[in-house]
């Protein structure tokens, strides 16, 4: 059952059930957004609702408590994103043993599951992509690496993540592109964003 909660003056905050029922309801508001929302951020378990001044709270939670698990159905409203990877990730051979399946059959496991990014953080364009194939589900390495090369392909738990830029990481890497995540001469500076489907295809193919 979704819970809401006041988040400050302008805020509700909506617990929601698990991933699946977040990506629901975020889907179900974007395709018919409330009056007066600003914005809409989906994490791991919750969805915030920024709204304006002259929204009132109580009609926000009556549109919440509309949007039920018969809109997880609707159409996506971004277009699908196309990914293409080269497995060579370092962390590859490490990915096959946790999981029992050869490396090439990661792979091939990897690019074809339905993805979808679920929501975004931790640094600008980096997007927390669901839907990967259960088999894939693996530990974050139990020592980070203070430099990880943008456009790594990783995986972490139920996610698939891809690095922006340079930086520090834990996420098991197998892969990486040359799709640029975040630019800020783009209308919208980042690729990925929340309820966009995401194709993963191997590079040169």
């Amino acid at each position: 059952m979704r819970r809401m909660l006041v988040a400050g003056h302008d805020g509700l905050l909506v617990e929601c059930e698990d991933l699946e029922d977040v990506m629901a309801l975020h889907r179900s508001l974007e395709a018919s957004r409330p009056a007066g929302v600003i914005d809409l951020v989906p994490a791991a378990r919750t969805l915030l609702l920024t709204f304006d001044a002259t929204t009132s709270r109580s009609d926000l939670v009556a549109a919440v408590t509309r949007a039920g698990a018969a809109e997880a159905g609707l159409a996506h409203p971004v277009p699908e994103v196309v990914i293409e990877v080269t497995y060579d990730g370092e962390d590859l051979a490490e990915v096959a043993e946790l999981t029992g399946i050869p490396a090439d059959e990661v792979v091939r496991r990897h690019q074809a599951a339905d993805h979808v990014v679920a929501f975004t953080g931790f640094a600008p364009g980096f997007a927390y992509i669901a839907g990967g194939d259960p088999a894939l589900v693996v530990p974050r390495r139990d020592t980070p690496r203070t430099r990880v090369p943008a456009g790594s392909v990783a995986l972490a738990g139920e996610f698939t993540g891809i690095y922006p830029r340079e930086g520090p990481g834990g996420w098991q890497l197998i892969g990486r592109t040359d799709s640029v995540l975040w630019d800020l001469r783009r209308e919208n500076p980042a690729l990925l964003t929340p309820g966009a489907p995401v194709r993963f295809t191997e590079a040169g193919s």
